[in-house]
């Protein structure tokens, strides 16, 4: 009824399945570009962050995720104190801290 649509050389069988081996090849083509594009790199930051964390100590200067800047005042294992002006202090998690700003970088506090 609706043969129209579709035309005999569509509507035939595929032919014999010699497309195996490139779907193969295909498949892994996408492995390798999803790893080298994607997994990789991720790795590669998140293995940075991890060792930024670590190395984290009192009197460094840092930036946490939400742009709040300031000096380290006390460490501890999930969570550090902050002191974003004089006498206020805040507690954030680690994982918060997005970059250490080089010594002398905070001036009024």
């Amino acid at each position: 009824m609706l043969d129209f649509f579709i035309s005999p050389a569509m509507a035939q069988d595929a032919g014999a399945a010699g497309g195996g081996i490139a779907q193969i090849v295909m498949l892994v083509g996408f492995v390798l570009i999803f790893y080298f594009l994607l997994w990789r790199p991720q790795s590669k930051r998140a293995k940075q962050h991890r060792e930024l964390v670590g190395g984290l100590s009192k009197g460094d200067e840092v930036v946490i995720g939400g742009g709040l800047v300031g000096r380290i005042t006390k460490v501890g294992d999930e969570f550090l104190t902050l002191e974003i002006a004089e006498n206020t202090e805040v507690n954030v998690q680690k994982n918060a801290v997005a970059n250490v700003l080089p010594k002398g970088t905070i001036k009024s506090i």
